[in-house]
C-alpha cells in the first residue's frame, strides 16, 4: 500500500515546513495532514488548500485578526475557534511568522497535557485473553480427567462382571459334577443291594428245595 503524502500546493508545504523548523524541537507530524502539537494539544496545520492555520490565546487571537485581516479557519464546515488563518504572504516569509508560531509554542506549553494512554485497553484486552485461554486449557484437563475415570469405572465393573459370571459358572458345574457323582453312587449302591436280595434269595430257594426232597 502506497503512503500517503500532502497533495496540496506544494510551495505552501514547503513554507509550512520552513516556519515549523524556526522551533528546531517541535516535529511537523501527519504525511497527508502536516500538523503540530505539544502535550497532545495541536497548535497549527496545513490545510489541503495550502492554508496555514495557528492556535493562539484569545488576546493574541484577537489581536493577529485585527492586525492581519484575518479570519477564524472553517474546516468541514466547523469553525475552529481557536484557530486563526495565516495570510498567504506571512505564511512565505519566514522572518514574519516566526514570531506568532512562537507564540502560539508558548501558549500551548501552559496547558495540561493530555494523557496518551490510548493503548494500554489493547494490553488489558490481551492479558484478560490469557485467563480465558487458561480456563479453556483447564476445562479441558479436567474433561480429560473424568472421560479417564469414567473409563477405568467402566473397566473395573465389566471386569468385576466376568469374574462374577466365571465363579458363578464354576460353581454351577461344580454343583452338576457333584450331581452327577451322587446319582452314580446311588445307582451303584442300588445295583449292589439288587445283587443281594438276588443272591438271598437264590440261597433261599436251595435250601428249600433240599428240605422237600429229604
Amino acid at each position: 500500500m502506497a503512503k500517503k503524502t500532502y497533495t496540496g500546493p506544494a510551495e505552501r508545504l514547503e513554507a509550512y515546513e520552513a516556519a515549523v523548523a524556526t522551533q528546531p524541537e517541535v516535529p511537523r507530524k501527519g504525511a497527508a495532514n502536516p500538523y503540530t502539537s505539544l502535550n497532545g494539544h495541536m497548535f497549527s496545520f496545513l490545510d489541503a488548500e495550502g492554508a496555514m492555520c495557528l492556535r493562539l490565546s484569545p488576546d493574541e487571537r484577537e489581536q493577529f485578526l485585527r492586525d492581519y485581516d484575518s479570519q477564524l479557519a472553517v474546516q468541514y464546515g466547523r469553525t475552529m475557534k481557536e484557530y486563526v488563518v495565516v495570510p498567504a504572504e506571512m505564511l512565505t516569509d519566514t522572518s514574519a511568522i516566526a514570531p506568532w508560531f512562537a507564540r502560539s509554542l508558548a501558549w500551548i506549553g501552559t496547558l495540561k497535557a493530555k494523557p496518551t494512554t490510548a493503548k494500554k485497553p489493547a494490553a488489558k484486552k490481551t492479558a484478560a485473553k490469557k485467563p480465558a485461554a487458561k480456563k479453556a486449557a483447564v476445562k479441558k484437563t479436567a474433561v480429560k480427567k473424568t472421560a479417564v475415570k469414567k473409563t477405568a469405572v467402566k473397566k473395573a465393573a465389566a471386569k468385576k462382571t466376568a469374574v462374577k459370571k466365571t465363579a458363578v459358572k464354576k460353581a454351577a458345574v461344580k454343583k452338576t459334577a457333584v450331581k452327577k457323582t451322587a446319582v452314580k453312587k446311588t445307582a451303584v449302591k442300588k445295583t449292589a443291594v439288587k445283587k443281594t436280595a438276588v443272591k438271598t434269595a437264590a440261597a433261599n430257594n436251595g435250601a428249600t428245595h433240599r428240605g422237600a426232597h429229604a
